[in-house]
């Protein structure tokens, strides 16, 4: 039977709706379309177009946005002339820290990347990108306990904060099952026979504003129910501490700026769920909305070009 005392209050509720409202607010700036192959898969703001379009041979800024030169024909040309830009505006100092890591810039869900983008640059380019994230939990439905892990200090984004026990991105030509089994064993020493045992619990959305860009991702979302005694162990140094909380201790965690964003939103899926934060409440039925808002485009309406 489930323990009532596990149901947050309705004061509860409202605080982890504000703060959730507020870090999750969709984007206030305005943003021009970067166009490749006559598909829109970025959103870039005006300053940045402007920088971008330094680059004569490979942008054309027109009325319908940024547009990439159509002599770049293939996914690897475009590949190759990207990285080329992502690697000036590195040395700039424009992009977090280089991950030597690709993101497919597709299109549209399912269809083959146009070019690959490096990670560093997703939002700077204002691409759409995947994740794939897993609340670790330990007990059963009714009676459960949650792992939160302790970002490192050094990580290029949110550095130092707490996180769902398992979070990656998704990289070209992986998927969200083998990023999930590969981040398992890396941040927390999870083997792969108990990662593919990660329940899909559907996806949550996120479009904000961030200091580096447009974030604009889709979050493969898991549970992952781990034996009593298991203890996570990190393997890469990406994370320093393991936290098992209790609900109420998950609860009071939310309510504060001490966590991820991106894990908020995978843990507050997680509760209305299992019906730890009551839907019908007001503050429930906003926390519940923000877990999908509109991916098409950004809002504002675009600047004038």
């Amino acid at each position: 039977m489930r323990d009532e005392r596990w149901i947050a209050t309705p004061s509860t509720t409202a605080r982890i709706a504000e703060r959730l409202g507020r870090v999750l607010a969709p984007p206030a700036r305005a943003y021009e379309p970067w166009i490749v192959e006559n598909h829109v898969v970025g959103w870039i703001i005006p300053e940045r177009v402007e920088r971008l379009c330094a680059w004569r041979e490979l942008f054309r800024r027109t009325s319908r946005g940024l547009e990439l030169s159509a002599e770049l024909d293939t996914a690897a040309s475009r590949t190759l002339a990207i990285g080329g830009v992502a690697r000036t505006l590195a040395q700039e100092g424009a992009l977090t820290r280089w991950r030597d890591e690709r993101y497919g810039v597709l299109p549209c869900a399912g269809a083959p990347a146009l070019l690959q983008l490096e990670r560093a640059a997703a939002r700077y380019f204002g691409i759409h990108t995947s994740a794939a994230h897993a609340n670790g939990l330990v007990g059963d439905d009714g009676c459960w306990r949650m792992w939160l892990a302790r970002r490192s200090p050094t990580k290029p984004i949110d550095p130092g904060l707490l996180d769902n026990l398992v979070g990656g991105g998704i990289a070209a030509d992986s998927d969200a099952t083998t990023t999930l089994v590969k981040e398992a064993f890396e941040e927390a020493g999870i083997p792969p026979e108990l990662a593919h045992r990660a329940r899909s619990a559907g996806h949550v959305d996120i479009s904000r504003d961030q200091p580096d860009g447009l974030q604009r991702e889709t979050i493969h979302v898991y549970d992952l129910w781990l034996p009593a005694d298991f203890t996570p162990q990190n393997q890469d140094g990406e994370a320093t501490e393991h936290r098992l909380c209790e609900p109420d201790a998950v609860l009071s965690i939310l309510e504060t700026d001490d966590v991820t964003a991106d894990a908020s939103l995978v843990a507050v899926d997680f509760l209305l769920r299992h019906r730890a934060i009551a839907v019908d409440d007001p503050s429930g039925e906003s926390l519940s909305a923000l877990r999908h808002p509109p991916r098409a485009a950004p809002s504002p309406p675009l600047s004038s070009v």
